[in-house]
């Protein structure tokens, strides 16, 4: 008969999972027990944080549920911040832990890797947690967990007890299936779409699927698309797509002249609205807003709101829309393009040079997925950056914003098994939050490029402390030697100047496996 552990493992595969990313322990072998004869990988990373980061990276490139196994405590506590970053950017996550014995909860005995309440630790990042107390729970935590990731997903937490993994389940699990949604009324915003003589169409990470729909809309409307971090390679290239945040001038100044706003997928969140903490949002005339979220779509006034899924109704919306005759609306976008370019370029003294270098990445690896950590080049290209890929632009610099996400995402991404490169983006100081996660890029000979900009400090932050008057403490810890990281870590390794990053990339790629590229900004 089946244990907890093992029925676990195996409803997990019967879902569609195939990797766990986790790092056994003394309080998950049972656990494991489950891995060993089931069709599922399991990746071992370095730290339970570049577990979760993995998870997140393999969950935005695959749009299946990333996956972790760690320990009570600790294991926890470290794949939190994870688990934050995954609640903040709506990005599906399943975490299972062990937890103490059922009669030692909550007593203070001083087990090892007690928390004084775990669960209610773990509630205050995830979107839904379960405590399985028998073999009896465990069909209903996992339906519940399952479903707790339809609509706006999020990180949602498993704890067993250590007393439970090896109890037998009695009976086998069913699966219930997703259930089918209506189809939303969207005649008002038919309507009020055919009454706009100048639209625009805010988007979010919620379309990252939806490129033909979005494209086919846009084109009907004759709108300018202006398109959040998380929506980024969606219409790469068209007359109308403005890769540019909302957060610039321009950008506003767009939004401010349309008679109508669409804002799809969107939370309308200060990090893609409010980049430099002015207070300010963007002046909306005619908002309508369409969003898997209820709580998001109560947060902001809007003219009209409807609580749907766009991958369901955005291209029922595409089709009802009646077309316009084209007035300005390339050229608005065209306008708006090149003022933001402008506006960043001038505004903030080597970003442009940033934006230029990640072209030129994007340029030579074209359809890339590019994962970024917090750092002055994707600070840059955030604010304006076109993408060539649907959904192969996402980092940890909004939202939440943890450091150290660039290189165990990047992985994550790759393990996914996307049909295209995979470029890592991170300075020297994030890269050294999570660099001993390089080892699994070794260990399943991932050909990622994991690019460092080096300036030997945490610049951003220094630069923004002495604008502020204040000396510059903290922001210069020395970088480690990358040439050596690469070598102990048997990656390849190619330091340069800025200026010799296209020759390199051409001497460089195709990649055989990993390979860390180290730009040196003082060269």
């Amino acid at each position: 008969m089946a244990t907890v552990g093992q029925t676990l493992v195996q409803n997990l595969v019967d879902r569609g999972v195939e990797i766990i990313f986790g790092i056994p322990g003394v309080h998950t072998i049972e656990l494991y027990r489950g891995i060993e004869n089931a069709d599922i990988r399991h990746i071992t990373p370095r730290h339970e944080q570049g577990a979760g980061f993995m998870a997140d990276g393999y969950a935005r490139t695959s749009g299946k549920p990333g996956v972790v196994f760690v320990i009570t405590g600790p294991g926890l506590v470290n794949t939190m911040t994870p688990m934050a970053q995954a609640r903040a950017d709506s990005v599906p996550m399943i975490v299972v832990t062990g937890v103490n014995r059922r009669d030692s909860l909550g007593k203070g005995l001083g087990l090892l890797h007690e928390l004084p309440d775990q669960i209610g630790l773990s509630k205050t990042v995830s979107k839904h947690a379960e405590h399985i107390a028998s073999g009896a729970d465990l069909e209903g935590a996992l339906t519940r967990s399952f479903a707790a990731l339809e609509g706006r997903p999020g990180p949602v937490h498993i704890e067993v007890p250590t007393d439970v993994m090896d109890l037998p389940v009695l009976k086998p699990l069913s699966i219930t299936t997703k259930r089918q949604q209506s189809q939303p009324d969207l005649e008002p915003f038919v309507q009020a779409l055919a009454d706009s003589a100048h639209p625009v169409i805010l988007v979010g990470g919620g379309c990252r699927q939806q490129d033909k729909a979005l494209t086919q809309l846009a084109e009907k409307l004759d709108a300018p698309v202006v398109q959040t971090v998380n929506a980024r390679g969606l219409m790469h290239g068209h007359p109308l797509t403005v890769p540019a945040s909302p957060s610039l001038q321009s950008v506003r100044s767009l939004i401010a002249q349309a008679d109508c706003v669409l804002a799809l997928g969107t939370e309308l969140g200060p990090t893609d609205y409010d980049m430099y903490a002015t207070g300010t949002y963007p002046e909306m005339n005619t908002l309508l807003r369409i969003d898997v979220c209820d709580e998001q779509l109560a947060r902001h006034p809007a003219e009209r709101t409807l609580l749907a899924d766009l991958n369901e109704c955005l291209p029922a919306l595409a089709c009802q829309v009646a077309k316009k005759a084209k007035t300005n609306g390339a050229s608005r976008a065209e306008c708006a393009r090149k003022a933001a370019r402008q506006e960043v370029e001038s505004q903030t003294p080597g970003y442009g040079d940033f934006i230029a270098q990640i072209e030129t990445l994007r340029e030579a690896m074209p359809g890339a997925v590019l994962v970024g950590d917090s750092t002055q080049a994707v600070y840059a290209a955030n604010l304006y950056y076109d993408h060539d890929r649907p959904g192969g632009w996402f980092n940890g610099a909004t939202g939440f914003g943890a450091l150290g996400y660039a290189i165990p995402a990047a992985i994550g991404a790759a393990l996914a098994g996307p049909s295209a490169p995979v470029i890592a983006l991170m300075g020297d100081g994030g890269a050294q939050f999570t660099l001993p996660e390089l080892g699994v890029a070794s260990d399943e000979n991932l050909p990622i490029l994991f690019v460092v900009w080096n300036n030997n400090a945490y610049l951003e932050i220094a630069n923004s402390m002495e604008a502020a008057g204040i000396a510059a403490t903290g922001c210069h810890p020395c970088a480690p030697d990358f040439d050596a990281i690469a070598a102990a870590y048997r990656l390849g390794f190619r330091r340069i100047s800025p200026a010799q990053l296209a020759v390199s990339l051409a001497e460089m790629l195709p990649l055989a496996g990993p390979m860390l590229l180290e730009i040196d900004m003082q060269a």
